[in-house]
């Protein structure tokens, strides 16, 4: 390209001056293309509209006529709250409009208005943010709306756009082959980068992001795909023989039969274990689906083919837990397992070490004192991290590097969709357990105020009276005067005076380890009859006594959360029950406590909380890398994700995909990454 035809940067634009310039930077947009790709994230729609047909928390416009004389309040250094009741159509509504005072002398009986604003059904509400007297000419029906800060307005944001697309919008390049825009009929990229930002009527905007939220996912997962690929051919990992009858014989020796989704995840786990490329897979699984016995068969194979396996848990508690599961299981087979936590220390912990290094124990569970310095390995040839979530990228990776490398499973207890998951946690493979063991009663869930608490708490000594046990769950663990909710302590002092004839646990945060297992050993011995605690039981605690478990302010916890929490009962024989006490005020709250009533499927709970939540909040962003889409919706555009997905793993092993030139425009953000030299991700 000459220096005539060099597209400019912003900073060389007419009429952006240099404080623009500045706050443009802040927003990350520095180039032309860059501000093509900085999409507003909403419009004012100022079609009129019938509220008859609109759907709750719209952004609308309506007219109507006033049918109220303005009420006009003060609060807060001279902030102000109108409200008028207008009629439009056969809706009688509010609207609020804040800090327009002025509106109050302007508004009269009858007038006719125009309001766009914020819809709320259940309260017949509209917040206005814009108020037109009679019915003014919009010259956009609909309008871009960008995120500014710093005095960048949304008019100003909306100016530089049109401004930069009239001058450049030729140098808009086509990055789609003809092929994938034939078979989806997708706009072209210019058309669609029009529309997306001057949108010519609601039909053309939802084309002109379906095809833009088709090429940010299709760039995405080609880069996973192609990962995949490299990381596969540079070589690396370790080729595990297999001892098919071991581990055939092993498996008859489970306490419960296989199930069929445990079986089809072992056969996966077992062709990794056996290939000579790095597992990095997945094992994902509802509360109780099995988890912990196909990690245990993984261990077992990686063992007896003569490696020395890891797992490493979140909490001392679940580490203690599986120590203790797994010697049991292995017991048969002299295979030795050891327990390394932060309690584990001096004369105790050093002949550990020495014993690990040489090879002498096969299996080492713990916390993340398993990524220490001085934690050395023999041979390590398996890595399984239970609730991986919880831990950092970084120390998951300090654990696969004491080994070279390893096989790695990851487990988590927090069912997502299989194409979510493959997105979320796109490089590795995923394996979904989606059958529970069979002979499981269903945890009976039940909704209730808190003035039934007493009611409650005499079910509860129905319970105990029998022999079982109950947690108490609550969100804090003291009184706090932001919230008003109900506290761990208080909870403690309220059960200890009206259960006298049992034993009241208390369990929360603060504790040290030590008082931790002091008071989980207990509660496990039945010396102790209820656990009050915070949401410290949440993973991977299991008493098969236990039989009731009570939430309080349960509205306060995300739906996966009160899965988890529902989980740590229904593990024995007898009926179990999950009560969540909760006033759920508003109507989100209320749809989640009947949900959780109606349903005990952790991936169609999951599902719904992805949505009032999304991934990033679900996932916690710095654990799980979730990709930060400029357009794309993971949750509500799954299915074009899975499109995506399926697309990019076919173009990669496509010799056609790397020389045709129709994709060239697709391999530029490969090479740009520099996954091809394999140093894109971890």
């Amino acid at each position: 390209m000459n220096a005539s035809n060099r597209i400019p940067q912003i900073s060389e634009l007419k009429g952006v001056g240099p404080s623009a310039v500045d706050v443009l930077k802040q927003l990350g947009v520095e180039s032309i293309e860059d501000l093509f790709s900085y999409f507003p994230y909403r419009y004012d729609n100022y079609e009129i509209q019938d509220l008859e047909n609109a759907g709750d928390s719209d952004h609308l416009t309506v007219r109507g006529k006033i049918q109220s004389e303005p009420v006009l309040s003060f609060y807060a250094k001279r902030r102000s709250r109108l409200s008028v009741r207008v009629l439009s159509g056969r809706n009688l509504v509010t609207v609020i409009a804040f800090n327009r005072p002025y509106l109050k002398k302007k508004l009269n009986l009858g007038d006719e208005v125009t309001v766009t604003g914020k819809w709320e059904r259940a309260r017949a509400e509209i917040t206005a943010t814009e108020f037109h007297i009679g019915a003014p000419d919009f010259s956009e029906q609909i309008a871009p709306v960008y995120p500014v800060k710093d005095g960048m307005t949304v008019r100003r944001m909306r100016s530089i756009v049109r401004q930069v697309f009239n001058q450049f919008q030729d140098s808009i390049v086509e990055t789609l082959p003809p092929t994938l825009i034939e078979e989806y009929r997708l706009m072209g990229r210019k058309e669609a980068i029009r529309e997306i930002h001057f949108p010519t009527g609601r039909d053309a905007l939802k084309q002109a992001r379906r095809r833009l939220v088709y090429e940010e996912f299709l760039i995405y997962e080609l880069k996973m795909q192609c990962y995949k690929q490299v990381k596969r051919k540079s070589g690396g990992g370790t080729r595990i023989n297999i001892q098919t009858d071991s581990i055939r014989s092993f498996i008859r020796t489970l306490p419960f039969p296989l199930t069929r989704a445990q079986e089809r995840v072992v056969k996966e786990i077992l062709a990794d274990l056996g290939s000579p490329f790095a597992m990095n897979r997945l094992l994902q699984g509802d509360v109780g689906s099995g988890k912990t016995i196909v990690a245990a068969i993984a261990l077992y194979a990686a063992v007896t083919a003569g490696f020395q396996g890891a797992l490493m848990a979140p909490t001392e508690i679940l580490a203690e837990q599986h120590a203790d599961s797994l010697q049991k299981l292995f017991e048969p087979f002299s295979v030795s397992v050891a327990l390394l936590t932060g309690n584990v220390r001096g004369k105790e912990r050093r002949p550990l070490l020495e014993e690990l290094k040489k090879g002498h124990i096969d299996i080492l569970v713990g916390t993340h004192a398993l990524i220490q310095d001085d934690v050395l390995f023999k041979q390590l040839g398996l890595v399984v991290t239970d609730e991986q979530h919880r831990f950092g990228v970084g120390q998951r990776r300090l654990l696969r590097v004491k080994g070279k490398d390893p096989d790695v499973l990851y487990m988590t207890a927090t069912p997502i969709p299989r194409t979510l998951a493959i997105t979320v946690f796109g490089d590795m493979d995923v394996s979904t357990i989606d059958e529970l063991p069979g002979g499981r009663k269903t945890i009976r869930t039940y909704w209730v105020r808190h003035e039934m608490m007493g009611r409650v708490i005499r079910f509860m000594e129905k319970e105990l009276r029998q022999g079982r046990q109950a947690y108490v769950v609550c969100p804090l663990i003291e009184e706090s005067e932001q919230l008003d909710v109900q506290n761990a302590l208080d909870m403690h002092a309220e059960l200890t005076r009206s259960l006298p004839d049992y034993r009241i646990g208390l369990m929360h945060g603060k504790l040290t380890n030590d008082e931790k297992s002091e008071v989980m050993n207990g509660f496990k011995e039945q010396k102790i009859h209820v656990l009050v605690s915070t949401t410290v039981v949440e993973v991977g605690v299991n008493v098969p006594n236990a039989t009731l478990m009570i939430i309080n302010d349960a509205d306060r916890f995300g739906l996966s959360q009160l899965h988890q929490l529902r989980g740590r009962v229904g593990r024995g024989n007898d009926q179990s029950y999950c009560i969540l006490v909760a006033d759920a005020r508003s109507e989100t709250s209320r749809e989640r406590m009947k949900l959780m009533t109606e349903t005990t499927d952790g991936f169609r709970l999951s599902s719904f909380d992805l949505q009032l939540r999304g991934p990033g909040d679900f996932f916690g962003k710095k654990q799980s890398g979730v990709p930060a889409f400029k357009l794309a919706d993971m949750i509500h555009d799954y299915r074009t994700l899975a499109a995506a997905r399926d697309d990019a793993s076919r173009l990669v092993l496509n010799p056609h995909f790397w020389k045709d030139e129709s994709f060239a425009q697709l391999r530029r953000p490969l090479i740009d990454s520099g996954i091809l030299e394999h140093t894109f991700l971890d």
